[in-house]
C-alpha cells in the first residue's frame, strides 16, 4: 500500500512539473514604485535630449533612490513605446489626437494625461561664413519644397517632431524637395553646418542655446541663429532670432509646445517627475535651457531697498 502511494505521489509531482513547463518561465515581479522611489522607463523625442537629460540629472539628485531609464528617439518611435507596458512616459512635441486616446481607453480603460511643460522652439543654423542668415517664411517655404536648391539639413530621416513640424507648419503638408537631407540626430545637424556654408539646419533650441554648456559655446564658434520673419508683428520686416523673449512674445515664428504624456493611474516615479518638471525646479531648468517654462512665470519685478532708520 505504501509502495503505491509513493508511486501516485511521484506521478502528481511528475504532472505538476510538467504543467509548470508548458506555461514558460515564471514573469518577473515588477517592483513597485512610488513617487520618491523606484525606476522607470521613459521615451523623449531626442530634440529634447540636452535638457531632458539635465531633468534627469537634477531630479537623481534630490530623489536618489529613483531611476529613470531615457531613451532618445524620433517622435513617431515615442508614440509606439508608449503602447507597449515597459514604457511609463513620453516626452513629445504634441499631445494625444482622438484615435491614440480612443486606442488608449480602450486598452487601459483610461485615457493617458498630458500636457505641455514648456515652449521650445526650431532653430534654423547657418555657418559663420553663411552669405545670408536672414529668412522670411516663403523663402524657408522654397527651401524646404526643393524651389530653392541650397541644401537643408534634418535631425534625421524617420519621423522627428522636428521634420513633423515643418511639413505642417512651412510646407502645409507638402513633401520635402531633393535638397532636404538627414543627418543621424540634432547633433549631427550642428556638426554639418559647422563644417558647411553652404546649408540650412534646423534644430531643437535646447541644442544651441544653452549659453552655459561648453559644447554649444564651441559649436556657435562656428555658426549663428538665424533671422526669421515674424508673421505676427503689427510692423512689417521684422524678424527674429530664437529665444525665450521671442518665443514668448510670438515674434519668433516656429515656436511649438514640448508635451508629457503620462501612462499611470497611480501615483507613482512618473507622476513623482512629472511633478519635479511642473513645479520650480524643473520649470527653472526649462528657463535655463532657453525654453519658455508653461508651468509656472518667472517675470522680472522692480524692487527697491530702503536703508534701515
Amino acid at each position: 500500500m505504501m509502495k503505491k502511494g509513493l508511486v501516485y505521489v511521484g506521478y502528481m509531482g511528475l504532472l505538476l512539473f510538467l504543467i509548470a513547463s508548458c506555461q514558460g518561465p515564471a514573469k518577473p515581479v515588477q517592483e513597485p514604485d512610488s513617487p520618491q522611489q523606484g525606476r522607470i522607463y521613459i521615451s523623449v523625442d531626442e530634440t529634447f535630449k540636452p535638457v531632458i537629460e539635465e531633468q534627469i540629472r537634477v531630479h537623481h539628485s534630490s530623489f536618489p533612490e529613483t531611476e529613470i531609464i531615457a531613451s532618445y528617439k524620433p517622435e513617431a518611435d515615442c508614440f509606439r513605446d508608449l503602447q507597449r507596458d515597459s514604457t511609463r512616459m513620453i516626452i513629445v512635441a504634441r499631445g494625444l489626437n482622438k484615435p491614440e486616446a480612443s486606442f488608449f481607453e480602450n486598452q487601459l480603460s483610461f485615457i493617458p494625461q498630458y500636457g505641455i511643460l514648456a515652449y521650445d522652439a526650431v532653430a534654423v543654423v547657418v555657418n559663420q561664413a553663411a552669405a545670408d542668415s536672414v529668412f522670411t517664411i516663403a523663402k524657408l517655404r522654397a527651401i524646404l519644397s526643393g524651389k530653392d536648391k541650397i541644401t537643408a539639413v534634418m535631425d534625421g530621416n524617420k519621423a522627428t517632431s522636428t521634420v513633423r513640424y515643418l511639413k505642417d507648419s512651412i510646407l502645409r503638408g507638402g513633401v520635402f524637395g531633393a535638397n532636404v537631407v538627414a543627418a543621424a540626430d540634432s547633433k549631427g545637424v550642428l556638426d554639418v553646418v559647422s563644417t558647411r556654408k553652404d546649408v540650412v539646419g534646423f534644430v531643437g533650441l535646447s541644442w544651441i542655446a544653452d549659453s552655459y554648456d561648453p559644447v554649444q559655446l564651441a559649436y556657435l564658434e562656428k555658426l549663428k541663429l538665424g533671422l526669421v520673419e515674424c508673421v505676427k508683428c503689427e510692423e512689417k520686416d521684422i524678424f527674429a532670432k530664437p529665444s525665450q523673449a521671442t518665443v514668448s512674445q510670438a515674434q519668433y515664428p516656429l515656436a511649438r509646445p514640448l508635451y508629457y504624456i503620462l501612462k499611470e493611474n497611480a501615483t507613482g516615479l512618473g507622476t513623482g517627475f512629472l511633478n519635479f518638471m511642473s513645479l520650480e525646479r524643473g520649470q527653472l531648468i526649462f528657463r535655463r535651457a532657453h525654453l519658455v517654462p508653461a508651468k509656472m512665470g518667472f517675470g522680472k519685478r522692480a524692487g527697491s531697498i530702503k536703508d534701515a532708520d
